[in-house]
C-alpha cells in the first residue's frame, strides 16, 4: 500500500512538472519577461537616417508600410514601453529630411508599435546587429530616399503588405516637443568658424595649374562608430569631421581646386560607401583623416598610411588596418543587402599604379606633417586598409595624432593646430600635384 502511494505522488509530480514545463514552452510574448530598450540613438543625414533600439537581448519585429499619409511601422514583440523608448518621439528634429514625427505605444499585449510618420516616399532597410564593442543587440532602421541614386541607398523592391485594422493615434498637437538641439543623442556639431590661423600656404609651396581638381576629403568613423576615445572625452568622429571641414576651406580657397566632404555630419558611412562616393564625385585624390588611440598614453606622432595588397609593411600598421576596418561592425551594416555596384568597384583591384600614386602622395603629406608635430613613423606605412580600396584614385590615410594621448588629444581639439594640420595635409596635395600633373578625368565615371 505505502509503495502504491509513493508511486502516485512520483506520478503526480512528473505530471505537474510536464504541464508547467509545457505551459512555459507555450507561454505568450505578454507573460515573459519584457525586452528593455536600454537606448535609442537617431542619426540624420541627407543621404539616410538611422534610427537605432539597442536592447540586450534581440528583438523580434515586423515592418509594413502605408500610404496617405506615408508611414512606416514597426511592431516589436515582446516589449515594453519605457523610457528609452518614450524618449525617442522627442529626438525628431524639424531638419531630418525624411522623418516628421514617431509615435510609441502599446498595440496588444506583448507587442509595441512604432508609427513613423514621413515627409515622403522613402525605401526602408530594418535590420539586426548581434553586440559588438560597448554595444548590446541593435535594431537599426535606414530610411533612404525613394527616388534618386547615392552610393548609401540600395535599391529594395519591396511588396507592401496590406494596411493593418489599426494605426496608433495621431499626436496631441497641442503636447510640446522638446527641441532636437536638447538631446545629447543627436546634438548636432557647431559650425566650424572661419579660422583665425592663416589660410593661405607659404609661398615656397607649388602653385597648382591647369582643371580644377577634385579632393575627396573622408572624416573618418561617425554616428554609431565613434572611433577613438581621449582621456578627456574626446571622440574621433568629431576631431576628424572638424579637420576635414577645415581642410575642404582651404582646398576650396586654392584656385584651381574643389573639396568634397564624403561626410559633412555625425553619421556613419560604411567604409566601401566612402569609396563609391568618391568615385561618383569623379575625385582626383582621396584623403581620410582619422585620429587613433593606443593602449599607451604616451603614444604620439603622426602617420601616414596607404593601400597594401601583399600585406602590412609592419605589425603596428597590421594592427591599425585590422581596427579600422572593423568600423563596419561598430557603425552596423546590413550584410543581407548585396549591391552588386559597390561590389564590383571593390573587386577591381588590378591597382598597382594607383597605389604608386598613393605612396607618392603619401611621403609629400607625410613631409608637411613632419613640420607641424612629430612623426610616429618616419616613412609612409601600408596595409589593407578599406576605405583606400579605390582602384582609379590615389588614396591614403592620415593619422593625425594619438586622441590617446593626453597633449596630442588637446592639441587636436584646438582650432589653430586643426588648421595647422589641414594646411599641412593641403601643403603635400599641393606638392604632389607639381610633380605628378593630373591626367584628364573623362573616362572615370562612365557607367557610374
Amino acid at each position: 500500500m505505502f509503495k502504491a502511494v509513493i508511486k502516485m505522488i512520483l506520478f503526480s509530480l512528473r505530471v505537474s512538472c510536464g504541464l508547467l514545463l509545457t505551459a512555459c514552452l507555450f507561454m505568450p510574448p505578454a507573460a515573459q519577461a519584457a525586452i528593455e530598450i536600454i537606448a535609442t540613438r537617431i542619426w540624420p543625414a541627407q543621404d539616410y537616417t538611422r534610427l537605432t533600439l539597442e536592447s540586450k537581448l534581440a528583438i523580434r519585429h515586423n515592418m509594413f508600410s502605408v500610404e496617405n499619409p506615408d508611414r512606416l511601422v514597426i511592431d516589436l514583440e515582446g516589449v515594453e514601453p519605457g523610457e528609452a523608448l518614450n524618449q525617442l518621439t522627442s529626438k525628431i528634429g524639424e531638419d531630418d529630411p525624411y522623418i516628421k514625427s514617431v509615435r510609441v505605444a502599446r498595440f496588444k499585449p506583448g507587442v509595441v508599435r512604432m508609427v513613423l510618420d514621413l515627409k515622403s516616399q522613402v525605401k526602408p532597410q530594418l535590420f539586426d546587429l548581434t553586440p559588438v564593442g560597448e554595444y548590446g543587440y541593435r535594431l537599426v532602421l535606414d530610411v533612404y530616399p525613394a527616388k534618386g541614386h547615392d552610393a548609401m541607398m540600395t535599391l529594395l523592391d519591396q511588396d507592401k503588405p496590406a494596411a493593418p485594422e489599426e494605426i496608433l493615434p495621431a499626436p496631441n498637437k497641442q503636447t510640446p516637443r522638446t527641441p532636437h538641439s536638447e538631446s545629447p543623442e543627436v546634438a548636432q556639431l557647431p559650425t566650424i568658424k572661419t579660422p583665425t590661423a592663416p589660410t593661405h600656404p607659404p609661398k615656397n609651396q607649388p602653385e597648382v595649374r591647369a582643371r580644377t581638381l577634385i579632393i575627396a576629403i573622408d572624416a573618418g568613423h561617425g554616428g554609431e562608430d565613434p572611433g577613438a576615445r581621449g582621456g578627456r572625452g574626446s571622440h574621433e568622429k568629431d576631431v576628424t569631421l572638424a579637420i576635414a571641414r577645415r581642410l575642404c576651406t582651404l582646398v576650396n580657397e586654392t584656385p584651381n581646386m574643389h573639396g568634397v566632404l564624403i561626410r559633412d555630419g555625425d553619421y556613419f558611412i560604411p567604409l566601401g560607401g566612402r569609396v563609391v562616393k568618391a568615385r561618383q564625385a569623379r575625385a582626383d585624390l582621396f584623403v581620410s583623416i582619422h585620429a587613433d588611440a593606443f593602449i599607451r598614453p604616451d603614444a604620439h606622432g603622426s602617420s601616414v598610411f596607404a593601400l597594401s595588397e601583399h600585406g602590412a609593411t609592419s605589425t603596428a600598421a597590421r594592427w591599425l588596418a585590422k581596427k579600422e576596418n572593423e568600423a563596419d561592425l561598430i557603425g552596423g551594416v546590413n550584410i543581407a543587402v548585396k549591391d552588386p555596384y559597390l561590389a564590383r568597384t571593390l573587386l577591381d583591384l588590378s591597382q598597382t599604379a594607383t597605389i604608386n600614386d598613393s605612396i607618392r602622395l603619401a611621403r609629400h603629406v607625410l613631409g608637411e606633417l613632419d613640420n607641424i608635430n612629430d612623426l610616429h613613423s618616419g616613412h609612409v606605412e601600408q596595409a589593407g586598409f578599406a576605405v583606400l580600396k579605390s582602384p582609379d584614385i590615389p588614396s591614403i590615410l592620415v593619422e593625425t595624432a594619438f586622441i590617446s594621448n593626453p597633449s596630442e588629444e588637446a592639441r587636436l581639439n584646438d582650432e589653430g593646430y586643426q588648421t595647422k594640420l589641414a594646411n599641412a595635409v593641403l601643403g603635400g596635395i599641393k606638392r604632389y600635384f607639381a610633380q605628378n600633373p593630373a591626367l584628364s578625368k573623362q573616362n572615370i565615371a562612365q557607367n557610374y
